[in-house]
C-alpha cells in the first residue's frame, strides 16, 4: 500500500506538472525569400508533439505550446523545407523565408488535393492551383488558361469548346461564385469562351471548392473559385512576359521601398485582329486586361493592399455589329493583427460587369450590366492548437441594369426605352471552427446567416392572384400574365426580404498514418440569377435579383470521400461521392424571351433540381513521369411540376436532363522531363456528348419543311461523345543557367487527331433537295500553337 500511494503521488504530480506548464504562442509569416511574397498553405509541423498548421491567405500562421524547445518543420510544394529548433520560453514573432527549389518560369500547376494529398485534415472537395507549371498543359492556340485546366479535373466540365463558363458537380454556370482578390467576377471569359480573364502570370493561388465550403463563402450554390493575385516582388525589380500566335502578355513588378512598398502591373492583349485589314477584312474580335496591385507593409502588425483589374472584349461585323463587354474591380484591403492569435482583414470592394451591343443597320445601341459594392470583415482566431476560429460580416449592395436601348442616329426611327434597374442588399455573418478532437478525428463545422433584401424599384407589375404566369387548359400552354397594375416604391423601400440560416459541417478520420474517410454536409442560399437558356452563358445574357417572383435558390449538398497517400506521397488516391438537392431551380416556359424583357417574371418558374454522382482521382507525384487520371460519373436533373392539379408542369412534371449533364467524363494528363532541356505533356479528355434536342417530325407549309419538336421531351437527344488528345513539348535553353534572362518555347497542338467536336447540330432545309437534315457545327479541329516566354 505505501508503494501505491507513492506511485498516485508520483503521477499526480506529473499530471499537474504538464497541465499547469505555462503556454507560449509562436507566430509569423512565411515569406518567398527571393520576392517577399507571402505563401499561402505552407505546412508547418512539430514532430515532437504532432501538432501542426498552415498559413492563411496572407502568410501568417500561429501556435500555441507549453514552453519549451522544439524542432520545426516547414515545407511547401515547390520550395526547400526548413528544418530549425526553437527554444519558446516567451511569446515570439518568428518570420520564414523558403527558397524555391530551382529557378524556373512562373506558372500554374495544380497543387493539394492533387500534387500533395492532405489526408488529415476535414477539408474535402476542394482543389488548388498555385504558382508553378500549368503553363505547360497543352491548350487551344497557346494560351494558358487556368479554367480550362480545371476542367481537366473531377467534377469540373464545361458546355464545351469555345463556351464561356464552366460547370462543377452538375451545377449551371451562374451558381460558381468566382472571386478576384475577394471581388466578384460575374463573367470569366474571354472571346465568348475561347480564353479566361485571368491571366496566369498575375495568379498566386487559386482554390477551387465544389463541396464542404467553409461558412466565409456564400452567395451561390455549386462552387467557389477563390483567386488571389500576387503581391509584387519587393525586393529587386522583374519583368516576366510571353508572345503567342493570337495574344501576348507582360508582368512588371519591384519595389517602390524596398522590402516596404511593392507594385504589379500586368497587361495582357490579344492582336489576331490587326492582320485581318490585309485580307480585306473589316471585322475586329479582340481582348485585353489589366491587372494592377500596390502592397505597403506598414509594421508588423499592418498591412494595406490595393488591387484591380480591368477587362474588355470587342467584337466587330463590318461596324454593323458591335459587341462589347468586360469587368471591373477594385479592392482596397487592411490586414491587422491584433494579437499573436487574431488576425483580422478588412475589405471594400467594388465589382462592375458591363454589356453593350451596337446595332448601325438598325440605328440602336444597347447597354447593360449589375455594379456592387462589398464591405467585409473577416477574423481568424487561433484560439488553441485544437480550436481555430474564422467569423465576419459581409455586406453587398447591388444594382442591375436590365438594358438601355437609345438610337445611334437621327433617321434610325429607334424610340429610347430604358429597362426598369432593379436594388438589391445581401447581408452575412459566419461563424467557422476547426476542432482537432484527437490524433484521429478533426471536424470543422460552422453557420451562415444570411439576409437578403429586394429594395424598391420605379414600377413593380402587380398579377392577378400574384402569378406572373398562367396556364392556358385550352392549348395546354403556360402564358405570360398580363400586368393588373403596378406598384412605385422609393429606393429605401423593401419589396421583398429573405433570411436562411445555411449550415457547414466537414469530418475527417484516420484509419492509419495515410489513409482517412471524410464526409461534408453543406446548406447554400443563392439570391443573383443568371437568365440564359443556352447550354452555356453568353453576354447577353441577364443578372436579375431574388423578389417578389423569383425566389433563391437554396442547396443541400452531401459527399463521402476516401483518401489515401501511396508509398509517402508518390502516389495518391481520392475518391469522392456526393448528393445534391436544389429547391427553387428557375425553368423557363416554351417559347421564353430572355432579352430585354421588362417582365421577365412572366416567363419564369421555379422547379427543383438535384445532382449525385462518383469521382475518381489517382496521381503519380513524383518522378520523371507525373500526372493523374481523373474519372467522373454524374447525373444532373430539374423538375417543374405543375403548381396545382390541373397544371401539367414543365416537360409533364417529369425529371429532365439539364443542359450541362454529362454522365461520364474522363481526363487523363501527363507530364514527361527528359532531362534539364526539354519536357514533354499531353492530355486526353472524353466526355459524354451535350443533352440537346432534335426533332420527332416535320410538316410543310408553302414547300417548305418545318421541323417539329416535342415540348415535352426536353433534352431527351445528346449530341455526338465529345473527346480528343492534345500534346506540347517545353524547350529551356541550356544557357539559362548562366545569366539573368530564362528563356523557353512551348510547342503544342491542341486536338491532335483533328477530331470534329459538335458544338451544336441544327436542322434545316437542304436547297436542292428541299429536305430536311441534320448541320453539325464544330470549333476546332487540329490546332498547332508555339508561346515564346521569358523572365528577367
Amino acid at each position: 500500500m505505501p508503494h501505491l500511494k507513492k506511485i498516485i503521488c508520483f503521477l499526480f504530480l506529473i499530471s499537474f506538472t504538464v497541465f499547469s506548464q505555462e503556454k507560449m504562442t509562436i507566430s509569423g509569416t512565411v515569406y518567398d525569400k527571393a520576392s517577399n511574397e507571402t505563401l499561402i498553405g505552407v505546412s508547418i509541423y512539430f514532430p515532437e508533439i504532432n501538432i501542426g498548421t498552415t498559413t492563411n491567405e496572407y502568410g501568417f500562421y500561429s501556435v500555441t505550446l507549453p514552453k519549451g524547445t522544439y524542432r520545426i518543420q516547414l515545407s511547401s510544394l515547390g520550395y526547400f523545407p526548413i528544418n530549425k529548433t526553437i527554444d519558446l520560453q516567451g511569446e515570439l514573432s518568428q518570420n520564414f523565408n523558403l527558397s524555391e527549389e530551382a529557378e524556373s518560369l512562373d506558372e500554374i500547376i495544380i497543387e493539394a488535393n492533387i500534387e500533395n494529398l492532405n489526408v488529415r485534415t476535414p477539408q474535402m472537395s476542394v482543389n488548388k492551383l498555385t504558382s508553378a507549371t500549368i503553363k505547360q498543359i497543352p491548350v487551344v492556340l497557346g494560351e494558358s488558361d487556368i479554367i480550362k485546366s480545371l476542367i481537366l479535373l473531377p467534377g469540373v466540365t464545361s458546355a464545351g469548346e469555345g463556351a464561356s463558363g464552366f460547370n462543377v458537380r452538375g451545377g449551371a454556370a451562374d451558381q460558381n461564385l468566382i472571386l478576384l482578390d475577394e471581388a466578384i467576377v460575374f463573367n470569366s471569359s474571354h472571346v465568348f469562351g475561347f480564353f479566361s480573364v485571368f491571366n496566369p502570370d498575375v495568379i498566386k493561388n487559386v482554390n477551387l471548392y465544389k463541396g464542404g465550403i467553409p461558412a466565409k463563402y456564400g452567395g451561390r450554390l455549386s462552387s467557389v473559385l477563390d483567386i488571389y493575385q500576387k503581391e509584387g516582388n519587393s525586393k529587386e525589380l522583374n519583368v516576366t512576359g510571353g508572345i503567342g500566335l493570337v495574344s501576348s502578355r507582360l508582368l512588371i513588378e519591384g519595389p517602390i521601398k524596398k522590402e516596404k512598398i511593392s507594385f504589379l502591373v500586368g497587361g495582357r492583349s490579344s492582336y489576331a485582329h490587326l492582320f485581318l485589314p490585309l485580307f480585306n477584312n473589316d471585322n475586329k474580335a479582340y481582348f485585353y486586361d489589366l491587372n494592377t496591385k500596390i502592397n505597403y507593409r506598414v509594421n508588423d502588425r499592418n498591412s494595406v493592399f490595393f488591387s484591380g483589374y480591368f477587362g474588355k472584349d470587342l467584337f466587330g461585323i463590318n461596324d454593323n455589329f458591335v459587341n462589347t463587354y468586360g469587368n471591373k474591380v477594385a479592392n482596397l484591403r487592411w490586414n491587422h493583427l491584433f494579437s499573436d492569435q487574431l488576425f483580422s482583414n478588412l475589405s471594400l470592394i467594388y465589382s462592375d460587369y458591363f454589356y453593350g451591343l451596337t446595332l448601325d443597320f438598325v440605328g440602336f445601341e444597347w447597354d447593360s450590366g449589375i455594379t456592387n459594392y462589398n464591405l467585409k470583415y473577416d477574423f481568424k482566431h487561433y484560439l488553441s492548437n485544437k480550436i481555430k476560429l474564422s467569423y465576419g460580416i459581409n455586406n453587398i449592395y447591388s444594382k442591375f441594369n436590365p438594358g438601355e436601348i437609345k438610337p445611334n442616329r437621327e433617321d434610325s426611327g429607334i424610340v429610347a426605352e430604358k429597362l426598369i434597374d432593379k436594388y438589391a442588399n445581401e447581408f452575412a455573418a459566419y461563424i467557422d471552427a476547426e476542432h482537432k478532437i484527437n490524433d484521429k478525428l478533426q471536424l470543422q463545422y460552422g453557420i451562415r446567416f444570411s439576409n437578403f433584401t429586394r429594395l424598391g424599384q420605379d414600377e413593380l407589375n402587380v398579377y392577378a392572384n400574384d402569378e406572373a404566369v398562367i396556364y392556358n387548359s385550352e392549348f395546354k400552354k403556360y402564358e405570360s400574365a398580363e400586368p393588373i397594375g403596378f406598384d412605385t416604391f422609393n429606393k429605401s423601400d423593401v419589396i421583398s426580404a429573405f433570411n436562411n440560416f445555411e449550415p457547414r459541417a466537414s469530418i475527417s478520420y484516420l484509419l492509419g498514418d495515410n489513409t482517412s474517410i471524410k464526409a461534408s454536409y453543406n446548406r447554400m442560399a443563392q439570391y443573383f440569377h443568371l437568365l440564359s437558356n443556352t447550354a452555356s452563358p453568353t453576354p447577353l445574357d441577364v443578372w436579375t435579383p431574388s423578389g417578389k417572383y423569383i425566389k433563391p435558390q437554396l442547396l443541400d449538398q452531401y459527399a463521402i470521400g476516401y483518401f489515401k497517400s501511396i508509398k509517402d506521397g508518390k502516389y495518391s488516391l481520392e475518391t469522392e461521392t456526393f448528393y445534391k438537392d436544389i429547391q427553387n431551380r428557375i425553368d423557363y416556359i416554351n417559347g421564353a424571351n430572355l432579352v430585354a424583357n421588362n417582365e421577365i417574371e412572366t416567363v419564369i418558374l421555379n422547379g427543383k433540381a438535384r445532382a449525385y454522382g462518383l469521382e475518381l482521382l489517382f496521381k503519380k507525384n513524383e518522378g520523371k513521369l507525373k500526372g493523374w487520371l481523373a474519372y467522373t460519373f454524374s447525373r444532373s436533373e430539374q423538375q417543374t411540376p405543375g403548381r396545382r392539379e390541373n397544371e401539367p408542369g414543365i416537360n409533364s412534371g417529369e425529371w429532365y436532363n439539364t443542359p450541362y449533364d454529362k454522365t461520364h467524363d474522363f481526363s487523363i494528363n501527363a507530364s514527361y522531363k527528359l532531362n534539364e532541356k526539354w519536357k514533354f505533356n499531353t492530355n486526353f479528355v472524353f466526355q459524354t456528348g451535350q443533352p440537346t434536342n432534335y426533332p420527332v417530325g416535320q410538316y410543310e407549309i408553302k414547300n417548305l419543311n418545318v421541323p417539329i419538336y416535342d415540348d415535352n421531351r426536353r433534352n431527351a437527344d445528346r449530341l455526338p461523345t465529345y473527346h480528343r488528345l492534345d500534346i506540347s513539348a517545353t524547350l529551356k535553353p541550356r544557357k539559362n543557367k548562366n545569366r539573368k534572362l530564362q528563356t523557353e518555347w512551348i510547342f503544342g497542338i491542341y486536338n491532335l487527331y483533328g477530331r470534329q467536336n459538335a458544338a451544336s447540330i441544327n436542322f434545316t432545309q437542304n436547297r436542292d433537295t428541299f429536305r430536311n437534315e441534320a448541320i453539325q457545327t464544330s470549333i476546332f479541329g487540329m490546332v498547332p500553337s508555339v508561346t515564346y516566354n521569358f523572365k528577367f
